[in-house]
Formats: C-alpha cells, structure tokens, sequence
C-alpha cells in the first residue's frame, strides 16, 4: 500500500508514475472523496465535543438542582447525528481504504517505461547454450521416455495442470531443492524456515494478493477463510507483520522449500503443454527484511544468490530487468532470471526477484527501530525464487540430454543422488 501521504502532496507524480502502469488514476474523484472525509470527520469532532460539553453541562446544572431535562434532550439529539456522521466517516473510510488496496507500487525511477513483457530488458548472460548433433527433446518427451513424469496420472488423481513424478525423476527434483536450500543457507547466510501452506486472509493482504488477485488462489475453508499459499513469500513475510524489530537484528533472510498452489485463472490457454505452469508446484524461496537504505544493493545480492544455482547446475540463463508493464502489482523494481530450455529453444523464467520497499511493510505494519530516532519505521521487503524447482528439473533435463533420451546429471548434484550420474532409458537407476 502506497504512503497515504503521497496523495495529500504529490498526487501528480503519483498518477504520472501510475501512469507508466497503464493504471488510469482517477485523481479528480480522489481529491472529491478526500475533501468530503475531510468535511464529515471534522463535523464529527464538532458533534463530539458539543457532546462531551453539553453532558458536562449536564452534571454541572444537577449540582445546582437545575432541570436538565432539555440539557438530555439536547445530548441524545446529538449522540443520534453523531452517530449518522460516524456511520458516513466509517463508510467514506472504508471506500477510501479499498480504493488504495487496489493501487499497485510506485515503480523505482530505474525501470524502464514499456507496457509488455517485448519491452523487458536484457542486461547479461551467462553460459554457453547447448549444442546438439540431434533434435533436442522438451521435457514431456524425454519423462515419458523414461517413464518418470506422468501428467495422465496427474489428471486421474486430481485434474489437469497436475503431474506425477516417479523414480529418479522424483529423487532429481528432490536433490535439486536440497543443493537450493544448503547452498543459500551455507553459502548465503539465510536461514531456513518451515512455514504453513494454508494461511488467513489478512497475511494475503499483508503481501498483496488480496483482494486484487483472489481469482487466482484456492481457497480451502471459509470459517476460518483459509488458502494454500501461491508462494512461500506470504507465509515468511508474515513473519513479522506487526512487528517492531531491532535495528541489530536486520538484515532479516529466509530461505524456505514449500509447494505452491495457483489456479492460474489469468493464464488461460497458456503453457498448456508440461510442467511449466501448474497448479502445484515446488520453489525455494528467498525473503529478506532489511533497513530502507540497503533494500537497492540487498535486491542485487538477492538476486545474485538465485543465480548462483543456476550457475553450480552450470544452466545457461540471462538476466532481464522488467518493463513498467511487466512489473508485478506490489514491487517497485524486478529482475527476471531466464534459464535456456533446449526444447523450446527458448529462454524461460525460472525466477523473479522483486523489490517492494515499504509496499507490503505498510500493509503488514513491519517496522524496524531506528535508533538515532527512537522511532519505528518501515522496513523494506524483497523476494525470489531461489529457484523454482519444476522449472529448475526441466532445464536439468533439456540441458543435459543426449540423443538416446538420457540425463546426465550435474555435478553439483551427484552427492545428493547417491552417486547416480546418468538416468538411464531402461535402466534401473538404483
């Protein structure tokens, strides 16, 4: 949620920079609605203390043994218009509110202008994309092949945009999240975190996907109203939602292996072949808490850290920078990871790592204590993926197939399959 502030003495630059989302401001009915909570709240404070003085009026006229008959009169004529005012402040209130709910972030000044995912902008690659004497096989091909993902199983048990992995593929996926979790725990100081995969409407609000994005999330119970969790960022964000945290203890980083579950309801028809957008599926994910003046280099470092996965699997991938159009509803600046799919022929995303300064901290009253002030503040907040798993599993077997269908595995993983090196057609893979 944007610093209410903002509209009181900037509201140009705030429909300017909403602007750049295609999101059309309607600052004209802002300032109306504004002006009318203005004039209702101070005709509120008015009846308030005509009220309070007219009840000290009262008891003041009974010690001197006065009628105060036409003195009550008077004080509940009041309470009933007091009443209606507080009535039509708490609505106007509540309007206002829902309208900046549905307000997305204010774009950092460093991401360039574009209204679609054309207009994102390359800034690296790494690694040298594969060559191949053969046709490459996508991932549907190659887990038929060898008998380890099934998406008729998938559909049999549940419904489409469901998968069944078996045997080494299963073990791959199950290494691959493992290398993720010690490597970003080791290697890059996060601690590890095992959070709920069902939680309460207000920590959706909190990071922003209600009530804008409800249509896209399952909802399992309404008394409590309950969700599975799109990603692990809601839970450990949440974390410390109406918290005040000691400057000493910031950086806060987390790193965390849940399932996700996401009704895709605005990707329809798309990705409709293999693993790449399903309704469950696995990710690692990276949370960092940090004071407002780091949150630009900790985004960096954030992001540096999920490519450094793709780096010890030695995936070919480049990096991109969002447009305006491209930027998610409650981050300020994203960094998109593509890693290189040989069966595509194609470079995908397999992670985004966002910035979201002080958006999601004002909905979860996540504040630090500054200590040259004494004060609370707002912290800044920043997520990625650290990878995706799926995704990560189907680069892994694009990248490292030969031409009989098998997959090599990467260096990096052997220690967590058991000295296996090759998933082998017909082979047992023991």
């Amino acid at each position: 949620m944007l610093d209410p502030r903002l509209f009181r003495t900037e509201l140009d630059f705030v429909t300017e920079q909403l602007a750049r989302r295609s999101f059309n401001f309607d600052s004209a009915a802002y300032v109306a609605l504004e002006a009318k909570r203005k004039s209702v709240q101070v005709k509120t404070q008015e009846l308030q203390n005509e009220r309070n003085s007219r009840s000290k009026a009262i008891g003041q006229a009974k010690a001197k043994g006065e009628d105060v008959q036409p003195l009550l009169d008077q004080v509940q004529h009041l309470g009933d218009a007091l009443t209606v005012a507080e009535g039509e402040l708490s609505a106007i209130q509540s309007e206002m509110e829902a309208i900046m709910e549905a307000i997305p972030n204010i774009l950092d000044m460093s991401v360039p202008d574009g209204k679609s995912e054309e207009l994102n902008v390359e800034l690296s690659r790494w690694g040298d994309v594969p060559q191949f004497d053969f046709e490459p096989k996508d991932h549907v091909d190659l887990g038929a092949a060898l008998k380890g993902i099934d998406f008729e199983l998938g559909v049999k048990i549940a419904a489409s945009r469901f998968v069944v992995l078996t045997g080494p593929l299963a073990r791959l996926q199950r290494a691959i999240i493992q290398l993720m979790l010690d490597t970003h725990a080791a290697d890059h100081g996060y601690e590890e975190t095992y959070v709920p995969f069902l939680v309460n409407a207000e920590s959706l609000r909190g990071t922003g996907q209600l009530p804008k994005f409800e249509a896209d999330l399952f909802k399992a119970s309404d008394d409590p109203a309950l969700y599975l969790i799109p990603t692990a960022e809601v839970p450990v964000t949440n974390r410390v939602r109406d918290d005040i945290i000691d400057a000493k203890d910031l950086p806060l980083k987390y790193v965390c292996h849940s399932p996700c579950f996401r009704s895709e309801a605005g990707a329809y028809g798309r990705d409709v072949r293999g693993m790449i957008r399903q309704h469950q599926f696995e990710k690692v994910e990276l949370v960092q808490i940090v004071k407002p003046e780091d949150s630009d280099q900790a985004h960096e470092d954030l992001t540096a850290h999920a490519e450094n996965i793709l780096k010890k699997l030695n995936l070919p991938y480049r990096k991109m920078l969002l447009c305006a159009g491209d930027t998610g509803f409650s981050s300020a600046k994203t960094y998109d990871l593509e890693v290189w799919l040989p069966g595509q022929g194609a470079y995908r995303e397999i992670s985004s790592c966002s910035n979201f300064k002080d958006f999601q901290a004002r909905r979860l009253q996540a504040r630090w204590r500054n200590p040259e002030t004494g004060k609370p503040e707002l912290v800044h907040t920043l997520n990625g993926s650290g990878l995706a798993a799926g995704r990560t599993l189907i680069a892994v077997m694009e990248n490292y197939q030969d031409a009989q269908g098998n997959i090599r595995i990467p260096e990096a993983l052997i220690p967590y399959m058991g000295g296996l090196t090759v998933i082998s057609l017909g082979a047992n893979n023991a």
